[in-house]
């Protein structure tokens, strides 16, 4: 197939695959695909060891890196940024957690570098976006995309001076607005039924809304994305490509625990919540006791972005190693962000497998659909 999407990055097939663990972003891409990696989820000298590694299983071929850039954060002093924010966090919320951890014996955890994720929580912010901007233009990267906002002040330009193309994830029309005027070459209509962070329109709605207004840009559908078939019907939406990222936690090469690849491999597409309890913006994840926790009339409002990772990173490192070792408690709060697609998940295969059955079945359905039209062969 080919459409403006694969035109401006130069791959084979109209399909991105976003994920936290480098080894999908190699899958993705090698398989023919845009395998784009969450960058925010690094230090940057972390970043950087993860894009060398993706350029040594990729031989050349295109790969592109994410980042969070919230407009609305929680400040502090750029000077003792962690300490400054930590300072924000109250003793209530604090003690809140310790709580619940406490109520469901979740045991202590072995050191797991709480520090750096503090670093990678506090640096969710315009700064600290650049700073993980200034690792990635070391890379040959073709495209970056930035999700909850504009992109930071002169990132279109550096990327324009240095041919890589930039993208956009938008929840409603008016952002799409905005990132145009802003010169963004890519947009990507994120649909509800994302997971992550996502807005309340659906994806059926949205994709042809920013396809009207995208002046010509190319479009990439997201959210509710795990087929050929939704694939095609993205295509006909008029969009020029999917943006996939839920369908790859149930890939062998994600980095997920297999006690909650376990928990998607049961869910159905209604076990699914956006809540604010794990960053401070409402994001989409599997629920579980946690969310119910929080719900109590008795619980604490979530903090802004980055307060509330700051607040709970810990605790889901704890959470996380318990529902490993099979602890019931753990088991009964384990979570992470998933989509609504996570009810057609059956197994757990080959990142590879993945796309390349996405795009063979897209095309089926897309020849499948042709056969309908009067006059059409048989």
């Amino acid at each position: 197939m080919r459409t403006a999407f694969t035109d401006l990055v130069g791959v084979p097939h109209p399909i991105v695959g976003f994920n936290r663990s480098p080894g999908v972003v190699a899958a993705v891409t090698n398989a023919g695909g845009l395998g784009v990696l969450a960058a925010s989820a690094y230090t940057p000298a972390e970043l950087d060891a993860q894009l060398t590694w993706i350029e040594d299983q990729t031989g050349g071929r295109p790969y592109g890196v994410d980042l969070l850039v919230p407009e609305k954060f929680a400040p502090g002093d750029p000077d003792h940024l962690v300490a400054s924010l930590r300072a924000q966090i109250p003793a209530g919320h604090l003690a809140f957690v310790r709580d619940l951890l406490d109520r469901y014996g979740i045991p202590e955890a072995a050191p797991h570098g709480s520090a750096e994720h503090d670093e990678i929580a506090a640096s969710l912010n315009p700064a600290g976006a650049a700073a993980l901007l200034d690792v990635a233009f070391r890379h040959p990267i073709s495209l970056v995309a930035s999700a909850l906002g504009t992109p930071p002040p002169g990132l279109v330009a550096r990327a324009k001076a240095e041919g890589v193309a930039v993208a956009a994830l938008v929840g409603q029309p008016r952002h799409a607005v905005r990132q145009i005027e802003a010169g963004v070459d890519l947009l990507i209509a994120q649909g509800t039924e994302a997971g992550g962070h996502t807005g309340t329109i659906a994806t059926m709605v949205l994709t042809p809304e920013i396809v009207d207004i995208a002046a010509g840009r190319p479009v990439l559908a997201a959210g509710g994305i795990a087929s050929g078939r939704q694939m095609a019907a993205a295509l006909a939406l008029g969009a020029s490509g999917v943006w996939c990222g839920s369908v790859w936690l149930s890939s062998q090469e994600d980095v997920a625990n297999q006690a909650i690849k376990d928990k998607f491999l049961q869910a159905t597409s209604s076990d699914t919540v956006r809540s604010p309890t794990r960053t401070g913006k409402p994001a989409r994840q599997l629920r579980s006791a946690w969310h119910e926790e929080w719900e109590r009339p008795d619980s604490p409002a979530p903090l802004p972005m980055p307060l509330q990772p700051m607040l709970v990173n810990d605790a889901w490192h704890r959470i996380d190693a318990a529902a490993q070792a099979g602890h019931e408690g753990a088991l009964r709060l384990e979570s992470f962000f998933v989509g609504q697609v996570v009810g057609s998940f059956q197994r757990v295969r080959p990142a590879a497998e993945i796309t390349r059955q996405i795009v063979a079945d897209c095309e089926q359905r897309i020849a499948d659909l042709a056969r309908i039209l009067p006059g059409a062969a048989s």
